[in-house]
């Protein structure tokens, strides 16, 4: 046997060696506190959710696309539109991307740093005058996670990019409720339009009533001053609601990316129906709560760099190794064997004194981590107000809307029997005044309880999460 091949085998040995020793390295188990997610005992189902019964249920929420239980053809257009172009959307998308490039960043941790060198120089060395110069080299460095450190880090940046992977939910689904708020409080702008409309012609026509039995002497100059004030008032409402409508109009305008100015939605008619969703019960907001998710992964993040900040106190192990071919005067001769050095050693590295800073480092992580869970448990609580809230008010809403209906109604009929008999000369014109201003506030509340109710079911979807789950966070 050779020189040379008496060297190979050695170095195949010692690489086998090596190979055998990473292997068994790596296997060992990880330091610091593997992570179970706390337990948050919830209810069996919410207080006000006992005699409530949804109008028009809908059992399950179309995933991603919960607005279409409202059945509103431009609303399903906007928040598409949302999805795409929602600022706050894309920087939740770009932030989710970053992170998931973080996990990927720890992850090359596991792998050998390799680096290689070619140089070419040119000297004068008396006497032989100038020469050329040739070298190259190599270098190898691993570091072995014995204690755990890298796969600590990268089990705290894929919860972190679950986090965020969450937050871009929960962004999109603030997003898409905050818009169909939105909308639904334009179209009731809308209706509170056309209701001011109709009360202008309404009151244009008994001003020239009242002008006309005060031509033929059977009403009093007063008479036609009180129409007339009333329809001035009327008319300035009319005016007034147009500044409330282009406000929401361009706060949907900047909801589904575009500029107010090129923008515009066109007057329609308002939905008199209000579809809503059971409840479920509060346990199911743990998986169902996008927001929730967030925090529990935060929490699960925090947990791991425990282990990160535990593995300081252990050493470290570092295999290194080199080859290098010393300057030669021609690129022929650089890899002969009589021009190569090459090195190969294990590292073995442990701080002996730091000042208490280890130390602080874990008592700091492990604050940290408390911290996520006093959030991770406080947004639960948030989650199951926000869900109650939204029961009560539609339950009481419900209530009302019977009501105002029926109030409505007899204020209508009450102003036209009102109107009839000033006609007939047996009430004063005040009356008629007092019947118009009670129905049109009448119709007015009315028109404002269907908007919160369309509102509060908006915002219970949302409180409910919307029809998304944490299982989107799996992969």
């Amino acid at each position: 046997m050779n020189r040379r091949t008496h060297t190979f085998n050695m170095s195949r040995s010692l690489c086998l060696a090596v190979s055998a020793l990473a292997a068994a390295l790596l296997s060992a188990c990880a330091v610091g506190p593997n992570y179970h997610r706390p337990k948050f005992d919830t209810t069996a189902q919410f207080k006000e959710a006992g005699d409530w019964k949804p109008t028009e249920p809908a059992d399950t929420l179309n995933k991603g696309e919960w607005w279409k239980i409202f059945n509103d053809e431009v609303l399903n257009s906007l928040e598409n539109r949302v999805n795409i172009s929602n600022e706050t959307i894309i920087t939740a998308a770009a932030n989710y991307e970053e992170s998931r490039a973080l996990v990927r960043e720890a992850e090359s941790g596991f792998w050998p740093t390799l680096s290689g060198s070619l140089g070419w120089s040119r000297a004068e060395q008396p006497p032989l005058g100038p020469r050329n110069g040739f070298s190259a080299g190599g270098n190898a460095s691993w570091t072995i996670d014995i204690w755990g450190e890298i796969r600590r880090t990268v089990e705290s940046n894929k919860a972190s990019a679950q986090s965020t992977l969450a937050a871009l939910a929960a962004a999109r689904l603030s997003s898409q409720a905050e818009l169909a708020i939105d909308y639904f409080e334009l179209r009731a702008q809308d209706q509170l339009q056309k209701l001011l409309d109709d009360t202008v012609e309404a009151e244009k026509l008994s001003l020239k009533i009242t002008e006309s039995r005060y031509k033929y002497g059977v009403a009093a100059r007063a008479d036609v001053v009180n129409a007339e004030t009333q329809l001035l008032a009327s008319q300035s409402q009319q005016v007034n609601a147009h500044v409330q409508r282009g406000i929401l109009e361009h706060a949907v305008a900047v909801l589904v990316g575009e500029q107010p100015a090129a923008f515009s939605l066109a007057p329609s008619t308002m939905r008199s129906d209000v579809p809503t969703i059971p409840a479920g019960v509060p346990s199911a907001l743990l998986e169902r709560r996008p927001d929730i998710a967030e925090q529990e992964r935060r929490m699960a993040a925090a947990n791991a760099q425990i282990g990160v900040a535990y593995s300081a106190w252990f050493p470290s192990l570092t295999l290194s190794g080199s080859i290098t071919s010393t300057s030669v005067p021609s690129m022929s001769r650089l890899f002969e064997a009589s021009n190569r050095v090459w090195s190969f050693g294990p590292e073995l590295a442990e701080t002996l004194f730091d000042g208490g800073l280890r130390a602080a480092q874990v008592s700091a992580a492990r604050a940290t981590y408390d911290a996520q869970v006093a959030t991770y448990r406080q947004t639960v609580l948030s989650g199951l107000q926000q869900v109650e809230d939204q029961i009560v008010t539609l339950k009481v809403l419900e209530q009302q809307a019977v009501i105002e209906d029926k109030t409505v109604k007899a204020a209508r009929e009450a102003e036209t029997l009102t109107l009839n008999q000033y006609k007939a000369g047996t009430v004063p014109y005040s009356s008629v005044i007092t019947a118009q201003t009670t129905r049109l506030s009448a119709e007015e509340t009315a028109l404002q309880v269907l908007s919160s109710r369309l509102q509060a079911s908006v915002t219970l979807i949302e409180a409910v999460g919307g029809g998304w789950d944490d299982s989107q966070l799996k992969n």
